[in-house]
């Protein structure tokens, strides 16, 4: 039940196995450095791992959620893709990687298959992401596919963030394309 493949890469809903990783992409302070986020306690864990075994696609119209990312072939959880809605209601992507998985172009395979899976599958006409500019590897990953429109300062993270969009127009005109499954 996948809701995006790409070559070395599929998108598909957390299962009970997964918990051990899911904490640790909520509490590995490297990891949660570049967002910045402060740790999740065990209660938040809990019950964000919760809502997310129970991820629909039709949830992902109107509320976040969050999906597992994995290698192909393989069942270890390695990271997290988050649908997100940002203050505006902006469908808004997200993502982050277990600490030992950074470097190996995963970001970059992730973000092109999750625009396509927001403009093909959820119909959206735009998608945003939201970056702390001291995040380097993800700033350089959305400079590749969005535009930056604003820079703020993000009071709860205490951080400065960059803002990115991308119209379903421009993303057509770009004719990026991964295979995609359905949950």
């Amino acid at each position: 039940m996948n809701i995006a493949v790409t070559q070395r890469l599929s998108i598909r809903r957390l299962e009970s196995q997964d918990r051990q990783y899911f904490a640790e992409l909520f509490t590995d302070p490297r990891v949660l450095e570049g967002i910045p986020q402060n740790p999740f306690n065990e209660n938040q864990i809990e019950e964000r791992f919760s809502k997310s075994l129970r991820l629909e696609l039709v949830d992902l119209y109107e509320e976040n959620g969050t999906a597992g990312i994995y290698e192909k072939g393989k069942s270890e959880l390695i990271g997290l893709a988050l649908f997100l809605r940002n203050e505006a209601n902006e469908m808004e992507l997200g993502y982050r990687f277990r600490f030992g998985y950074w470097g190996k172009g995963y970001g970059t395979e992730i973000t092109q298959a999750m625009l396509e899976f927001y403009f093909n599958t959820l119909k959206a006409l735009k998608v945003t992401a939201d970056v702390n500019l001291a995040n380097h590897a993800s700033v350089r990953i959305l400079d590749k596919y969005m535009t930056p429109v604003k820079e703020f300062f993000n009071e709860r993270d205490q951080c400065t963030d960059r803002r990115y969009e991308l119209k379903k127009r421009q993303w057509l005109e770009t004719s990026h394309s991964v295979s995609l499954g359905k949950i």
